[in-house]
């Protein structure tokens, strides 16, 4: 299966972050992309937290959801919504979801970030739940490539430093759509990606925000795959862009077989 990570740089206009997101997916599937994944608020980045308050969408109706919809029916090809504001128990607050969409544009899953970013080194704060509410369940759906049906994963960048979601996922990819700040990503990134896919012996999928944003803001990028050894196949450093890669199902399956690991669990 051919999967695409997309890098992006998104700023506060909901308009042209959708059009620049448009012309990556359609370069993803002009590739053969199956399945093409967004970053963590792909659509819309604001000057500050509260401003997501405005762009949320109820489940179901509104343009970012319609455009997901309809490019996933037009391009035939299966598309994760890094994440979007949708709206809450309250109206202090959003979910920040991640919804996938089949190659028909229908609704295959959603997913609502469990864990929520809390930072300050005194030069950088951020609290995300300030004005996101967590979600509380884990969310997988099914494809169909290749003779194989692939389970996936769904998670949201802060959630990769929660090992315990990715063990009940119990999936062959694992999605991480992200926007991790420059500080933290050059820090931890490549190594909590690729540990997630070593100890699940899964594939990891991890788009990713790159670059310096409208709001001052700048995150590491780095958007890559990886495949169930670790390994690194594909990445891309900063700016906006569409990392390929080809999942084999074969390599999931030797990798399982020379290291039962996920049979050996006790606790």
């Amino acid at each position: 299966m051919k999967i695409a990570a997309i890098q992006m740089v998104s700023g506060a206009s909901v308009d042209a972050n959708l059009r620049a997101a448009g012309a990556l997916l359609q370069e993803a599937a002009a590739a053969g992309a199956q399945l093409a994944v967004l970053p963590e608020y792909f659509c819309f980045m604001g000057h500050k937290d509260a401003d997501k308050l405005a762009v949320r969408e109820r489940l179901g109706d509104g343009p970012i959801q319609q455009f997901l919809r309809d490019t996933a029916r037009q391009l035939r090809m299966a598309i994760v919504g890094g994440t979007l504001p949708l709206e809450a128990g309250d109206d202090a607050h959003v979910r920040n979801a991640s919804l996938a969409f089949s190659a028909s544009g229908e609704l295959l899953a959603r997913y609502d970030k469990i864990h929520l970013f809390k930072f300050d080194n005194g030069r950088e704060r951020y609290d995300e739940s300030r004005v996101i509410e967590s979600g509380r369940e884990p969310a997988v759906f099914d494809m169909e490539s290749g003779g194989k049906r692939w389970r996936i994963g769904m998670s949201v960048c802060y959630d990769l430093r929660f090992p315990e979601l990715y063990r009940r996922l119990a999936a062959d990819v694992l999605l991480v759509p992200s926007a991790f700040t420059h500080v933290t990503g050059q820090a931890h990134w490549d190594m909590l990606l690729r540990a997630r896919a070593v100890e699940n012996l899964a594939y990891v999928v991890a788009p990713a925000q790159g670059g310096t944003h409208e709001n001052g803001r700048r995150t590491w990028g780095h958007s890559l795959v990886a495949d169930p050894w670790g390994v690194v196949l594909a990445q891309r450093e900063s700016g906006a862009g569409v990392v390929l890669a080809e999942l084999d199902a074969q390599r999931i399956a030797q990798v399982r077989l020379q290291l039962p690991a996920l049979e050996h669990r006790v606790l």
